[in-house]
């Protein structure tokens, strides 16, 4: 089970798909691939999808781990 709590009312917890690009600084179609690939997870909540910020958080760690043993 996965829990989470919330610290600051002010933070966000998801992004869209285009909110979610930006941050990363990529195109959308790269972040599709980055989803379509299991390389970033995300959530429906209806019929919209959203990326979780710990799923951002998440793939930029194992970037740096790379980044580190390569």
């Amino acid at each position: 089970m996965i829990t989470t709590t919330i610290g600051n009312p002010t933070e966000r917890l998801v992004y869209t798909v285009a909110e979610a690009a930006y941050a990363l600084r990529i195109g959308r179609s790269k972040l599709y691939e980055l989803l379509a690939s299991g390389e970033i997870e995300s959530i429906h909540i209806g019929r919209s999808r959203k990326i979780p910020a710990s799923a951002l958080d998440d793939y930029l760690n194992r970037l740096r781990e790379q980044e580190v043993s390569a």
